[in-house]
């Protein structure tokens, strides 16, 4: 995030703007891959940088804004669509627009899976709207030895309106995976992994209003903030997650060819 590293803070509106400003600018970004209607970039250093900044767009043709502004909060419909999650789940509220939540995702084989705690903030503007989130600590819910605490600096979604009963979806991600990884799994991100993610949440939102309609449809507590039940958190039980304070494990040896091809496909 934008603000300095050393106090929980939750966003404001310049974090917003900052956060938009650098979905739509192109200034420093390289173009990694462009392809039926999904295009990468990438910044950082490309040899020796695996904390990069990768930012995704993708051209979303009858799915509204707001549908799937609601596919990326509804937890119960992730577990529907994300077929690399493990697990997620809200730990509690700091404010009406935002929470504390954990995730953990399968990497693709050998590499160890990986788990973030993050400080997740969302914002509607109009008919846009932004979800963002940075990694935080919670005494609850320290590292655990079945995975990698990896580190989110920053994360999040703008999903712009884009005439009738459209959008445009960007995804960007800087994130410290906390482990030496070989040069193609950085590769693979862009090539593979980004674009098939970008590909699912479409989907995920063509089909959502029919799922919505037969679960809970008026239950929304990101839009509905007196539908939220989670216990209050305090910012005063969060800090920061530095990444130096996680184990770096060292996964540059690992090959290419005994990658899970499913992890891949595109």
């Amino acid at each position: 995030m934008s603000r300095g590293a050393e106090m929980v803070y939750i966003p404001d509106d310049s974090d917003f703007s900052s956060f938009r400003d650098q979905c739509e600018s192109l200034e420093g970004w390289h173009c990694r891959y462009n392809k039926a209607g999904v295009t990468v970039w990438s910044q950082g250093q490309e040899e020796s940088c695996t904390v990069q900044k990768i930012k995704t767009r993708i051209s979303c043709k009858d799915v509204p804004a707001e549908t799937l502004y609601d596919v990326l909060h509804d937890t119960r419909y992730r577990k529907k669509w994300d077929s690399n999650m493990i697990e997620t789940y809200d730990i509690g509220r700091l404010t009406v627009n935002a929470d504390v939540g954990y995730y953990s995702w399968k990497c693709p084989s050998p590499l160890k899976n990986r788990d973030f705690v993050t400080l997740r903030s969302w914002l509607p503007l109009g008919n846009d709207y932004m979800i963002i989130n940075y990694s935080v600590k919670h005494p609850k819910y320290p590292p655990r030895k079945d995975f990698v605490r990896a580190v989110s600096l920053q994360t999040g979604y703008l999903i712009k309106a884009n005439g009738d009963g459209a959008c445009i979806l960007y995804y960007l991600t800087q994130v410290d995976p906390r482990g030496s990884l070989p040069k193609w799994v950085v590769n693979r991100v862009s090539q593979f992994v980004a674009p098939k993610a970008m590909k699912k949440i479409y989907k995920a939102g063509l089909k959502y209003p029919e799922w919505k309609r037969r679960h809970d449809p008026e239950y929304k507590p990101w839009v509905y903030p007196e539908q939220n039940t989670l216990p209050s958190v305090s910012l005063a039980e969060l800090s920061v997650q530095h990444a130096d304070s996680l184990e770096n494990i060292d996964e540059t040896g690992l090959p290419e060819e005994h990658l899970s091809t499913s992890d891949h496909e595109s």
